[in-house]
């Protein structure tokens, strides 16, 4: 432990720099175990299910399969409970030897063979937020593990952690995953556990020392949660979209298209307020089941671009109908893409179906003449002249999901 304690010393005086691993200059994509799975771990009871290594090689054969990998989606991250309950006599982490039998050295060739990265799961307190060894007290020869099992990503929670020591135990961690040499995406919880505990976050060192950040909830299988989601983020926009941007973004969870908690116009929602946010688009859902609504959803080329956007700015909530909150039934979410374009999200959260008509006023559009592409049906497509208005039938829990270039 004598080589630990001196490293970490020597990690805290190096000086705070932005973190630099040249990572995430888009959102990152890919597949995650959470949402899904959560922490099935009786494989007997539950093959398919269960986390193992089996679950991650059959989900990465079917993201190059059914195309994903071709539209994007690279990472394939396996989140909580892949360790064993104790640590080696040496103090090193252990991956679950019943479900991982040829450990992660060997998961990660795999992953990387079939053009995929690999990314992992830990906490930065003493355990996992299910009770696995977390990385209090031993950082340094976790991240020197993770840099030797190759690992692409890093999602780093914050449970059994103490809140306040936060703001230096990420960056110390930080700096430990650069100095193996290994590029790793840095995913961190500081921001979430801070806020839920009355701590406001100081996302300027959030921004410089993490690739992407969660700040709020774990996502949940139903339309309510992506709701309560987009509703937190719309209020506290102004003080996190600015630290948005190439490397460092605002994670608002997983994807949960695909699942059985939305409706197909409900996933079209959050599929393009995800990509109106610069938001990591991150599925986690069973692939070998995936209904063709939804998996025309997911692998939506225009509308991946606007995620991917790479002028990298993060959208905002620019118009809502009514009373502010959760009675506010009508929004409209705009985002400014590279070449002067615009994408809108027109949201009606009604129950019913509705026609509105916006000026460009109220869509924060320049007073100007526009062509416009339908994201979801390529084959809508209309023009919007600058003195007229743009009317739409938004179905009930939809959107409507628009690229708009300016008519030179």
């Amino acid at each position: 432990m004598l080589l630990q304690a001196i490293c970490i010393v020597f990690c805290g005086l190096l000086s705070v720099q932005a973190l630099d691993n040249g990572l995430a200059l888009t959102p990152p994509m890919g597949w995650l175990s959470w949402l899904r799975y959560g922490c099935t771990i009786d494989c007997d009871a539950k093959p398919k299910e269960c986390i193992s290594e089996h679950l991650i090689r059959r989900i990465a054969d079917l993201l190059v399969s059914e195309g994903y990998v071709a539209a994007g989606y690279e990472y394939i991250i396996i989140d909580d409970c892949w360790l064993e309950k104790q640590r080696s006599a040496k103090g090193l982490m252990v991956p679950d030897r019943k479900r991982f039998p040829n450990g992660m050295k060997a998961l990660a060739d795999y992953v990387h063979s079939k053009g995929l990265k690999f990314g992992m799961y830990q906490d930065i307190g003493t355990k996992t937020c299910e009770g696995y060894p977390g990385l209090q007290g031993h950082e340094l020869y976790d991240a020197d593990t993770f840099g030797a099992w190759e690992i692409d990503y890093l999602k780093v929670d914050g449970c059994y952690a103490n809140v306040n020591g936060m703001s230096q135990a990420y960056p110390r961690f930080g700096r430990m995953l650069n100095a193996t040499g290994r590029p790793i995406l840095y995913g961190c919880s500081w921001p979430f556990f801070q806020e839920t505990n009355n701590v406001h976050s100081n996302y300027t060192a959030v921004a410089e020392n993490c690739n992407i950040w969660r700040n709020y909830y774990d996502i949940r299988n139903n339309w309510n949660s992506v709701l309560t989601t987009m509703l937190w983020i719309g209020d506290n926009q102004k003080r996190l979209a600015p630290f948005a941007g190439p490397g460092h973004w605002n994670d608002p969870d997983m994807l949960v298209i695909g699942n059985s908690g939305l409706t197909v116009d409900q996933a079209e929602v959050q599929m393009a307020i995800w990509s109106i946010l610069a938001a990591p688009l991150m599925m986690s859902v069973e692939l070998e089941d995936m209904q063709p609504a939804f998996k025309r959803i997911l692998l939506n080329r225009d509308v991946i671009a606007v995620n991917q956007d790479k002028l990298g700015k993060q959208g905002l909530r620019v118009w809502r109908s009514g009373e502010a909150g959760e009675r506010s039934q009508l929004e409209i979410w705009h985002r400014k893409l590279s070449g002067g374009a615009r994408a809108l999200a027109f949201v009606n959260r009604h129950n019913h179906p509705t026609e509105v008509t916006f000026t460009h006023s109220e869509m924060k559009l320049p007073q100007k003449d526009y062509n416009i592409q339908d994201l979801f049906k390529p084959e809508n497509q209309q023009s919007l002249k600058q003195n007229a208005n743009l009317t739409l039938h938004i179905k009930a829990t939809g959107v409507m999901f628009y690229k708009f270039i300016l008519i030179q």
